[in-house]
Order: C-alpha cells, then sequence, then structure tokens
C-alpha cells in the first residue's frame, strides 16, 4: 500500500477563494470590510516571517490588515492598552497577538485581555470552555484545519478510533475535542504515554502533534490509518551546512502502511493562515450581526 498525499496547500487555496468571496458579500452588506488586526512586539525573525505572511493573506482575501509592530522593550501594561484599544475599535474583528512574547511579559494574561468574540486564534479560556461544552466560538487555527482535512478525506468521522499524540493548548486538546464532537473514540497520548506504538497502532486516525523529528514510526501505523502529521521541525541536510523540515511522523515507512497521509512541508502547514482568515471572516459576520451559513467556510 502507498498512502494517498493529502494535499494541504490545495485544500488551503479553495478555502481561501471561499474567504475571498464572502468577504467580498460581507464588504457589500455591512459597508466595510472584515478586519484583522495582528500584534507583533519584538524582532523574532520568525514571527516576522509569519506576520507579513498574515497580513498580505488577508490583503489578498479582500480584508483589512492592521498590523502594530512594538519594541521588545515594551511594557506589559502598554501591550495590554493595545490590545485594549483593539477591542474597542468597530472596525478590528478579529486580534492576533503574535506568540511568543519577551520574557517580561504574562503570555496568558494578554491572551485573556483579548475580547472572546475578536479572539480568532481561539486561544482564550472562554473559547477553549465553549469548544468544550459544544457551544459556538473560535477554535486554534491548526487543529480546525486538520479536521477540516480529515472530513474531506474520510466524510463521516462518527465511531472511528482516534489517537492524537500531543497535549498543548494550541493543538492537541483543541484536537482531542473536536474529534470528540465528531463523534469519534478519541485517545490523547503523548511523549510519555506507557506503549505509545501500542496505543497509535489501533487508531483509525492519528493526529501527530508532539514535536519530536519522525518520532512515529511506520510500524505503529494500523493499515489503512488516516495520519495527520502536524509537526514541523527543521534537522540536518543530506548536503553538510544544510538543513530539511521534517515531521513528527516517519513519511516513508508511515507511507507504506496508511492509506492517506498529510506531507511535511504542504500538508497542515498551509491550513494555518487559511483557517485564520476563515476565523476572521466568521468573527465580522457575528460583530455585524449577519447571517453566515455554517457551511459557508
Amino acid at each position: 500500500m502507498t498512502a494517498a498525499v493529502i494535499d494541504g496547500k490545495a485544500f488551503a487555496e479553495g478555502l481561501r477563494a471561499r474567504v475571498g468571496g464572502l468577504a467580498a458579500a460581507f464588504e457589500a452588506k455591512a459597508g466595510r470590510k472584515a478586519g484583522l488586526a495582528v500584534v507583533l512586539v519584538g524582532e523574532d525573525p520568525a514571527s516576522q516571517v509569519y506576520v507579513r505572511s498574515k497580513g498580505k493573506s488577508t490583503v489578498e482575501a479582500g480584508m483589512n490588515s492592521f498590523e502594530h509592530k512594538l519594541p521588545a522593550d515594551t511594557t506589559e501594561a502598554d501591550l495590554l492598552a493595545v490590545v485594549a484599544q483593539l477591542n474597542a475599535d468597530p472596525a478590528v474583528d478579529g486580534i492576533l497577538v503574535q506568540l511568543p512574547l519577551p520574557a517580561h511579559i504574562d503570555e496568558q494574561k494578554v491572551i485573556a485581555t483579548i475580547a472572546p468574540d475578536k479572539d480568532v486564534d481561539g486561544f482564550h479560556v472562554i473559547n477553549a470552555g465553549r469548544l468544550a461544552v459544544g457551544q459556538p466560538g473560535f477554535v486554534p487555527c491548526t487543529p480546525l484545519g486538520c479536521l477540516m482535512l480529515l472530513k474531506d478525506r474520510l466524510g463521516d468521522l462518527s465511531g472511528l478510533d482516534a489517537v492524537v499524540i500531543g497535549r498543548s493548548n494550541i493543538v492537541g486538546k483543541p484536537m482531542a475535542q473536536l474529534l470528540i464532537a465528531e463523534s469519534c473514540t478519541v485517545t490523547v497520548a503523548h511523549s510519555r504515554t506507557k506503549n505509545l506504538a501500542e496505543v497509535v497502532r489501533r487508531a483509525d486516525i492519528v493526529v501527530a502533534a508532539v514535536g519530536r523529528p519522525e518520532m512515529v514510526k511506520g510500524d505503529w501505523i494500523k493499515p489503512g490509518a488516516v495520519v495527520i502529521d502536524v509537526g514541523i521541525n527543521r534537522v540536518a541536510g543530506a548536503t553538510e551546512g544544510k538543513t530539511r523540515l521534517v515531521g513528527d511522523v516517519d513519511y516513508a515507512s508511515a507511507a507504506a502502511v496508511a492509506s492517506a497521509i498529510t506531507p511535511v512541508p504542504g500538508g497542515v502547514g498551509p491550513m494555518t493562515i487559511a483557517v485564520l482568515l476563515r476565523n476572521t471572516l466568521v468573527a465580522a459576520y457575528r460583530n455585524a450581526g449577519l447571517e453566515l451559513a455554517a457551511d459557508a467556510v
């Protein structure tokens, strides 16, 4: 068996196109564009790349991008004041504070200050609670993107056995909640799980988000399972001084057993910004009191 490749890039492009069409419809109805504000504190190179990419993608989708770049020595109080200002700004539908923040700033305090209905990252404790009890809210972008890829591939997930490897608030825990809501039987495993390979081997769906390069081997995978690899790890390349990106799954051995698998890069990664745009659009419709069909995006 050779696994089918789940093309996250192609799916993300389709999602962006749908968002763009609905963003234009929103502008016609509301008399303004949907708006996403991104706050960057400091000059972390990776964060700068992410912020530029998010800004460019937001504009391409027909929405306003508001970027707030603050120096690394910005005080926590000053950052919280910026967030409060964005909470009150009717032109801003979504707020994203780029993580990580400098060590002197409490990330959880900043996240808690974002208005839950503008928390398009889905990190606020109120949105986490809404997800846990099945109420409408915002879900972190990466796990929601993973769910979209799974449903596109498998359709109804009801009754399937799923193992999520990783228990972070950003991916692992919300991924488990999403799969529970789809009536899967869900196990949350992690690096300290006993007999981890055996736990994974019983799963119809494997979502690997543990942050360890190529940890999940092909002989861990149940024949015919669908594998979603969230990991993005940079390792040494074949040429001295060069690096390459790999996931948390040993792609070559897993692809020989699974029925479908996401590649790294080109799988889950492109979905994250696409879902961020989707969440911003949903926020705009809600904030303006406009109807948006649940299955529109």
